[in-house]
């Protein structure tokens, strides 16, 4: 084993610069997927993008003591995601009064309900908010998992997967109800184990020829595409392979123009920053602004935002 995966995923730059490269191609993707609400683009787009996301935690997990990750979790990303939650709530109130229209949450104290909730319950500017407590508990399960099973090509895994597999798929057919986004979590475990087990395969010349008509298939949504919020994640096994395909294949791509790629490996850096706010600019800007206006905002305002709050010690420790 302590072979496996060394020709699949080598270094590029000091701090495996091809990994932020990644995020900043996904995080690019999102967005476009965001501001070309329908047709080819938007569907090209959802065939990957968060699928994306999923794959590359899992490809970056390593087995930790449950109970210090656990808080680690919970601490460093639900801290940020109640900060910018309240922040776009509080700007929603601004905005939309301001424009003359009425807040998207409005009929105080009963809106807490869904403000707690999160996931379905929450929409226009606030609807990414159900990703990151999907990816937290989905991530939090799985170490515990990877804690008893180090090895994700053990046998083992692939007698858990699949039947968290079939509770994906039968989950989204039952409910479109997602309290924090855990409709997505059963896929979301299946992605990060997927991911974990790429790691450790070597990369053979005969898998480009494999995955690049899988990819092609999605992207020119030759089948149908995903909508992981909804837990609608097209033809079973297809659309997720196609997923896979693309997203394996865009993580080579990285590796290979990192140390020429600095511009996108500082979206993939500021990637969490641009996930809560980019909608929000095409929320409000969407009316006023042509759509190739709107994704250069819809990434370079968050962008700056990162950047200012990285730039503010008590900021950092809050958004960050």
């Amino acid at each position: 084993m302590e072979n496996r995966g060394h020709e699949a995923h080598p270094p590029a730059g000091g701090r495996l610069e091809w990994i932020d490269v990644a995020r900043g191609i996904g995080i690019v993707a999102v967005v476009v997927g965001h501001v070309w609400t329908r047709g080819g683009l938007r569907d090209a787009m959802y065939s990957f993008h968060m699928p994306l996301f999923f794959l590359l935690s899992g490809l970056l997990s390593r087995p930790q003591p449950a109970g210090r990750f656990t808080r680690r979790q919970l601490l460093s990303q639900m801290r940020p995601y109640a900060a910018f939650l309240i922040l776009l709530i509080l700007a929603d109130q601004f905005i939309e009064r301001m424009k003359g229209g009425r807040p998207i949450f409005h009929d105080w104290p009963l809106d807490l309900v869904p403000i707690l909730l999160g996931g379905s319950w929450l929409r226009g500017p606030f609807t990414i908010f159900w990703f990151v407590p999907c990816l937290v508990l989905a991530r939090i399960l799985f170490n515990m998992a990877l804690v008893r099973w180090p090895d994700p090509l053990d046998r083992r895994w692939a007698l858990l997967m699949l039947p968290m597999l079939l509770i994906a798929y039968g989950a989204g057919r039952l409910t479109s109800l997602s309290p924090m986004g855990v409709l997505t979590v059963p896929m979301a475990l299946v992605l990060l184990w997927l991911g974990a087990a790429w790691q450790l395969v070597r990369w053979r010349s005969w898998m480009l020829p494999l995955l690049v008509p899988l990819s092609l298939a999605g992207l020119m949504t030759l089948i149908p595409t995903l909508n992981m919020k909804a837990a609608d994640y097209g033809w079973p096994f297809l659309s997720l392979g196609s997923a896979m395909a693309t997203s394996l294949l865009l993580f080579r791509l990285a590796v290979r123009i990192a140390p020429f790629s600095g511009w996108i490996a500082a979206i993939g850096r500021a990637s969490l920053v641009i996930m809560y706010l980019h909608v929000a600019v095409i929320h409000y800007l969407s009316p006023y602004v042509a759509k190739p206006w709107l994704l250069m905002q819809a990434l370079l305002l968050p962008l700056g935002a990162y950047y200012l709050i990285r730039s503010v010690p008590t900021a950092r420790r809050i958004f960050l």
